[in-house]
């Protein structure tokens, strides 16, 4: 179901990965919710986007960074 809602194509967005049949990149959902906006903001802001292309963004993070080594950073996230 993730392959069906997050692709990329090197002449869309420079690669990055997007959801489906948008310009919207997994990075800026995932940017968008960390700052604290909620799924319902976004629905608003992004008519074409959905509430599964959203949760299929955030699966596409987790999974990203699930075999990547993460090392801590000189700054506090809060």
């Amino acid at each position: 179901m993730l392959a069906d809602r997050i692709e990329s194509n090197p002449s869309v967005m420079m690669g990055k990965p997007v959801v489906s049949g948008t310009r919207i990149t997994v990075e800026l959902i995932l940017e968008k919710l960390g700052a604290g906006e909620s799924i319902e903001q976004l629905l608003e802001e992004h008519p074409r986007l959905t509430r599964e292309g959203i949760l299929a963004a955030i699966r596409f993070g987790a999974l990203a960074i699930r075999a990547d080594v993460t090392y801590p950073i000189g700054e506090q996230v809060s």
